[in-house]
């Protein structure tokens, strides 16, 4: 199977969705397709003419290809022509586009297929759009070493600096804690809004909590590992999430989390019962139930064990990947002369 996966160029930190992107190539290559990927820049998700002259010569030549919804779903127009021209066109889309709904649900109907990362994903579109054809495919994750967590207790929020991740909430609820020990490390990208990046290290000094809250900016590799080995407790308390990556990987370390209600953050936590899923629009519910945990070792211990217990039932990207595969390799079958296949 030959695949072009078209993937934004704007997006320049280590989002939910260029992992998900990469880690589906990756093990798309794995199960045997050749895998061609090809960024392009422009001003998505809407972008320039000539941003969307440059997606639609990415759309050209006659191979399957998946194409990030931050792209696809702003250019119905070039998504229709291609489909049109005989090229097998998925839209891979991580999240609703907030401002061009108009614009996605054309885009959405004209490709020959939707992939969603998960079922709050799915059912977002379906909801904005009517009938659609979606396929899911749940992030996968890597096995990773147990955690062993910190003394005093470490708590860690993995996502880029945005408003959307609210750590300025974590902060405050932290502010609210300095009776008792902890510590935070936040690590993510400055550089997605340097604005708000701004605000966070305010808040963490207004506070007086330049000694508990570090920031390490975006990690990978065995520096991230080293952070997900030394914490107790992860937060994911974003106000929109299609899934939330982070989720599983920390459960795949054993790491208990929270996230917020109404978010996909909750699909992964699943029932797992490794943490709890938060009313945040409640006022003092993250700094009550950080307390809770904080000081009741029985809650932590329940949560670590429900941790334990998730990090054995996860999904591998292989998983993902061969849900993708066998999808497009249905309608490249229903209609053999819209790609080049061997």
């Amino acid at each position: 199977m030959d695949i072009r996966f078209v993937v934004p160029g704007n997006v320049r930190h280590g989002s939910g969705g260029n992992k998900y992107n990469a880690a589906l190539a990756q093990h798309l290559t794995a199960l045997g397709a050749q895998v061609e990927t090809v960024t392009v820049d422009g001003d998505w998700p809407v972008g320039s003419e000539a941003d969307r002259k440059r997606f639609a010569q990415a759309l050209d030549g006659g191979t399957t290809v998946i194409a990030d919804g931050l792209v696809a779903s702003g250019a119905p127009d070039e998504v229709a022509a291609a489909v049109l021209s005989g090229t097998n066109t998925w839209i891979l889309s991580h999240m609703a586009l907030a401002d061009h709904p108009q614009l996605e649900g054309k885009a959405l109907a004209a490709a020959s297929g939707v992939i969603c990362p998960s079922e709050h994903a799915a059912s977002e579109l379906l909801t904005r759009h009517g009938e659609l054809e979606i396929v899911v495919a749940r992030p996968g994750v890597e096995p990773g070493i147990i955690a062993a967590g910190s003394d005093p207790l470490r708590i860690v929020a993995v996502s880029a600096l945005l408003p959307n991740k609210q750590q300025t909430m974590l902060v405050e609820a932290l502010s609210q804690l300095t009776d008792l020990p902890w510590n935070a490390v936040l690590v993510g990208s400055p550089d997605a809004d340097p604005a708000y990046a701004a605000n966070v290290r305010a808040a963490v000094e207004h506070h007086g909590l330049e000694n508990r809250v570090t920031f390490t900016g975006e990690l990978g590799g065995e520096a991230l590992e080293d952070q997900w080995h030394m914490a107790d407790l992860s937060v994911l308390i974003s106000t929109s999430e299609a899934f939330g990556m982070v989720v599983v990987e920390s459960l795949a370390h054993g790491v208990p989390v929270l996230v917020r209600q109404g978010t996909g953050a909750v699909e992964a936590l699943g029932g797992s019962g490794a943490g709890a899923a938060l009313d945040l629009d409640a006022p003092g519910v993250l700094a009550e139930t950080l307390r809770t945990w904080l000081t009741d070792a029985e809650v932590r211990r329940t949560w670590r064990e429900a941790a334990l217990a998730a990090r054995g039932r996860l999904q591998s990207w292989e998983t993902t990947a061969r849900t993708v595969y066998k999808a497009i390799e249905m309608t490249v079958n229903a209609n053999p002369e819209a790609s080049d296949w061997h």
